[in-house]
């Protein structure tokens, strides 16, 4: 596999991130460039709303990625999906074989199938991640290659409003023409991302806090045991300080500036300013991030367990966790340790600008798509530069037999016509002079010459006789199909080497 140069786009509530990366032949991602662009009220809780100004700010991210590849475009991309609808549910697919037989890429492949064509009212299913596979009663986290009669896979359907995706496709596919070459789950890629696979095993949360949702997944022995998305967020916070008479720009600057998470009981730093009234802001901050903490907090017992069983922690992400005092206050409140996820991947960043930590969203979609076993190209190549081989004489002679190059007749007619027109030019004495001698010459008829014959590739209107018959369209394919690469990236999860350990049936 040669190098390839992947586009990975992230439609935020509050912004639109766009970043380039590059693939070499060992499956290494190479982060190049990051572009955003700011978004107010284009989406809303994930799902585009203002068809128009969503796809102008995706215009400008696009546009300025190309201006970091010269000489190269945007021919498709790979895009994530989010936000309040989110959800993931649980579902139980079986089968029974006539004999005991080794357990295949195929079989499971169609238990997939089955999966995804579960009905759901006016939602897609987007994503289907393994919970728990038995082998004839018997659990595993390797199912393809055991032999067994009876295969049970428990398994989180992962899905969104129909109304995202179609929209998602109307602005992409349809208004900007830029194909999606694939679809992933953001909270997952993250996931894959910034956790450990110990992390996982043992039992961790994954916060992702965004402008106007938080979404909340936990991993127990290795899998996802469950997400949900609170319609809750940083900007949340951002309009409760508006309530001072502040437009909600300035109330964005005064939170991330003096903002201060924990409540009015712990010590909190307050900023020297005169001018602002911060212990008044933070009373506003304190109440709604503790707020969202306690809806966080809650989660945990909504999937049936209990922070013990979580000794790996909680990791953030997102750039409403960075609100100062938000992580000493959710390890307060949860009892758990709390990180800020990072890359644990192999990625390399190429622009010295670009904090990976505060760009996991996109980055990770790149980390995802990069994982594909066909990674598709999303940039045009330049066309390459021909250049005409110099001519090779053996003599001088040869040099000057070779006929000049000249324009034709009408054109030199013509530039000759324009240039006196521009300037203006008057014929001098001597010519004046010469007039009358010319006078009886003049008097004689002479032959016109013939008007130049238009060259046939400058004739603007063929006869219709002449016109060529276009050749039809390729009919162009609408919309996305993520099924084949679910069920892809799901055969393979299955038949990845792991270390056995004992799994925990408690759940």
């Amino acid at each position: 596999m040669e190098e390839k140069y992947i586009v990975a786009l992230e439609i935020g509530s509050s912004k639109i991130k766009g970043a380039i990366g590059i693939v070499d032949p060992q499956g290494t991602l190479s982060v190049k460039a990051v572009e955003e662009e700011k978004l107010y009220d284009g989406v809303r809780y994930g799902c585009i709303r203002n068809v128009v100004e969503t796809a102008g700010a995706i215009r400008n991210v696009i546009g300025r990625l190309e201006m970091r590849e010269p000489g190269r475009n945007v021919t498709g991309v790979y895009v994530s999906v989010g936000g309040r609808s989110l959800m993931a549910q649980g579902i139980e697919i079986e089968r029974r074989l006539p004999q005991e037989m080794e357990i295949t890429n195929d079989l499971i492949a169609d238990m997939t199938g089955d999966a995804l064509n579960y009905q759901l009212h006016e939602r897609t299913i987007v994503d289907v991640t393994p919970k728990e596979f038995r082998v004839d009663n018997s659990p595993t986290n390797r199912a393809v290659g055991m032999f067994g009669s009876h295969v049970s896979a428990r398994l989180n359907l992962i899905s969104c409003r129909t109304q995202l995706v179609r929209n998602l496709n109307h602005v992409l596919d349809e208004r900007l023409h830029l194909p999606v070459h694939d679809m992933f789950v953001r909270q997952i890629a993250e996931a894959d991302f910034v956790l450990y696979p110990e992390e996982k095993r043992q039992g961790c949360i994954l916060v992702d806090c965004g402008a106007e949702t938080t979404t909340v997944s936990i991993y127990k022995n290795g899998v996802l045991l469950y997400m949900s998305t609170i319609p809750m967020g940083s900007r949340n916070i951002t309009r409760d300080i508006t309530a001072m008479n502040y437009l909600e720009e300035r109330a964005e600057e005064l939170k991330i500036d003096g903002g201060n998470a924990l409540s009015s009981t712990e010590p909190t730093p307050m900023p020297s300013n005169g001018l602002i009234d911060y212990g008044q802001i933070n009373n506003y901050v304190a109440a709604r991030a503790g707020e969202i903490i306690a809806n966080i907090n809650e989660q945990i017992k909504y999937a049936g367990l209990t922070p013990d069983r979580l000794p790996a922690g909680i990791i953030l992400t997102g750039r409403g966790s960075k609100l100062n005092g938000f992580d000493r206050r959710l390890e307060n409140l949860t009892t758990l340790k709390v990180r800020y996820g990072g890359p644990v991947n192999r990625v390399r960043i190429l622009d010295g600008r670009i904090n990976a930590s505060d760009h996991v969203d996109v980055i990770s979609i790149l980390a995802a798509a990069a994982k594909d076993r066909e990674v598709k190209e999303c940039l045009s190549r330049p066309e390459p530069v021909v250049i005409a081989p110099e001519p090779i004489y053996n003599s001088i002679d040869e040099v000057r037999q070779q006929p000049s190059p000249q324009k034709p007749a009408y054109q030199q007619n013509a530039y000759q016509q324009n240039a006196y027109q521009q300037s203006g030019y008057q014929q001098n004495s001597y010519q004046q002079s010469q007039q009358p001698q010319q006078s009886q010459q003049s008097q004689q008829p002479q032959p016109q010459p013939a008007a130049p014959q238009r060259p046939e590739y400058q004739n603007p209107r063929p006869a219709e006789s002449e016109k060529p018959e276009p050749a039809p369209a390729p009919e162009k394919k609408r919309g996305f199909s993520l099924w084949g690469t679910v069920r892809e990236r799901l055969v393979n999860l299955m038949t990845e080497p792991v270390e056995d350990d004992d799994i925990d049936n408690d759940n």
